[in-house]
């Protein structure tokens, strides 16, 4: 007998429940090959499970805690470093929510029938409370705090929830990225050096704040064709106002021509753990966005094990939010190689609602549009991401490899020029992503350094970068064969094909000057080079 469920979270149907079901650790589940296939990094030789790597979450209510709240009477295999209201430590048997519980599974599970993406990583949760209680500055609150956990040193924190614009207090309020929480995602991703992995809004017109941010990402949701996560579900808001939908998805989509869905992530019919230790079947951003969170611990473990043993090319800038967001986004899958690497080894192709793929999008006939509205750059690979990070940092001070990644600052109407050190192969393909911040300052009454209740936040707003592909020895980014120049958008995408081999060297240009004469970025590059 099947009982199915779906529970509403301020008026948006985020997912749906149907028990029993048995399930296994196979490489045709979310974490395998088929999903973000992170199971080949859990097993030897990598043997990265994030150890040590804290986490957060941020949600209405709270995992339960083995010890501490009566539903969790069995030993669980969800293990939760520590569990907090708001900024205070939980109070037994409150806020105890089936949802956070499941998306903490797809995180850290340990149980060896359902493990999550990162079994080893510290995960730190914290509950908002009841809606009727609670609101943004409530949900700031409580993102500050998960941030400053573990010794102030939180990789990545998740949302698998969001506000309503008919809560927000600001008179016609859009997605403009200046409701409180929003700037409150963007002031705490530079104040704290933490990735903010937002659970993109489902066609319902509900919980679309805080996915106008600029610093973090935000995830559409992927279910199975012929077995492998390939297609975004339906249900997402992936999708141009216009038809029958255009009022609700008016209030859905970024306000101008900035695009929300940075990533896909395995979200139809994942299998996780109830309270009561049943499995479940459950849809929705709500559980693709824990995919990604947690895939940061896995790489962020790789990384701290590189800079322990001090290996070259490697430094704390490993750690920056601009990196990781950078790697996952440029070593995300879009169409599937022909096993002559041209495409970069990428494991699928990714369709849209209407079946388009990548190169249908106009963000690959368009230099001046990043994302793709319904799959933004494609679909999380973790082995991939690691495939991208592993190479190390590489300075623009001397030629670069075919893949790697740095951390970085340009100057106001200056340049920073990576010669790639190999001539690039004839028909394959480039990959290239930059990422940089919004700047959000805290207006601090109190001169704590902290968010408090009452205080507000100011957008000094995001300096323009663009990004080019150009032959060697060409001095004029007019002469690039593939450029990304958003005027909006506080990321950067190249993926287009090499039409004629040789030399060629990638530039970051400081545009427009907004705010600051220095802007700091995250780079990553995968490239094939002729043999």
């Amino acid at each position: 007998m099947m009982k199915k469920l779906g529970w509403i979270i301020w008026g948006v149907a985020i997912s749906s429940i149907t028990t029993p079901l048995m399930a296994s650790p196979t490489s045709s589940s979310s974490v395998g090959e088929t999903g973000v296939d992170v199971l080949r990094l859990h097993a030897a030789p990598y043997n990265l499970i994030g150890r040590k790597i804290a986490i957060g979450q941020v949600e209405i209510g709270r995992p339960g805690f083995f010890g501490l709240d009566k539903a969790v009477s069995w030993r669980p295999a969800i293990a939760i470093e520590r569990v907090f209201y708001r900024d205070q430590p939980a109070v037994v048997d409150t806020d105890v929510d089936s949802h956070a519980g499941m998306v903490a599974g797809v995180m850290v599970s340990r149980d060896k029938t359902l493990p999550g993406v990162a079994p080893g990583a510290r995960l730190y949760s914290s509950a908002v409370g009841s809606p009727e209680n609670s609101g943004q500055a409530e949900e700031c609150v409580s993102s500050q705090y998960i941030a400053q956990q573990n010794g102030g040193d939180v990789r990545a924190i998740n949302f698998s929830f969001g506000e309503s614009l008919q809560r927000d207090g600001r008179e016609g309020a859009i997605l403009d990225g200046n409701a409180l929480l929003t700037q409150c995602i963007d002031w705490s991703s530079r104040n704290h050096d933490v990735l903010y992995v937002i659970a993109g809004n489902q066609g319902d017109g509900g919980i679309p704040i805080p996915t106008d941010h600029y610093n973090g990402m935000t995830t559409a949701f992927s279910t199975r064709r012929n077995g492998v996560f390939t297609k975004v579900d339906f249900p997402n808001i992936s999708a141009q106002p216009d038809g029958i939908g255009r009022r609700l998805i008016r209030k859905e989509i970024n306000a101008g021509e900035r695009r929300s869905i940075n990533l896909v992530a395995p979200g139809g019919k994942v299998s996780v753990y109830e309270l009561d230790g049943k499995i479940s079947e459950v849809s929705g951003t709500s559980f693709a966005a824990p995919h990604i969170t947690a895939s940061v611990a896995v790489l962020q473990e790789f990384g701290d094990r590189q800079l322990k043993s001090k290996q070259p090319n490697w430094s704390l800038d490993s750690r920056r939010h601009q990196v990781m967001k950078a790697v996952l986004l440029n070593s995300a899958d879009k169409i599937k190689d022909n096993g002559d690497g041209l495409y970069l080894g990428m494991s699928r192709t990714i369709l849209g609602k209407d079946n388009s793929t990548w190169l249908d999008s106009d963000a690959y006939k368009e230099p001046k549009i990043p994302l793709d509205i319904q799959m933004g750059m494609g679909h999380l690979n973790v082995f991939r991401g690691y495939q991208q990070f592993s190479p190390g940092q590489w300075s623009p001070t001397g030629a670069v490899p075919p893949i790697g990644w740095d951390y970085r600052s340009v100057d106001d109407s200056s340049v920073q020029d990576y010669v790639l050190e190999k001539p690039l192969k004839a028909g394959s393909f480039v990959s290239l992503t930059l990422a940089w911040d919004r700047v959000v300052e805290l207006e601090d009454a109190n001169s704590n350094k902290m968010y408090d209740i009452g205080e507000k936040f100011r957008d000094r707003g995001l300096n323009n970068l663009d990004l080019y592909l150009i032959p060697v020895d060409e001095k004029d980014s007019d002469k690039s064969v593939c450029a990304s120049v958003s005027e909006v958008d506080s990321v950067e995408h190249i993926f287009c094909p090499v039409k004629k081999g040789g030399r060629y060297k990638i530039r970051v240009e400081y545009r427009d000057k907004v705010n600051e004469e220095s802007q700091s970025y995250g780079l990553a590059w995968w490239t094939v080079s002729e043999r």
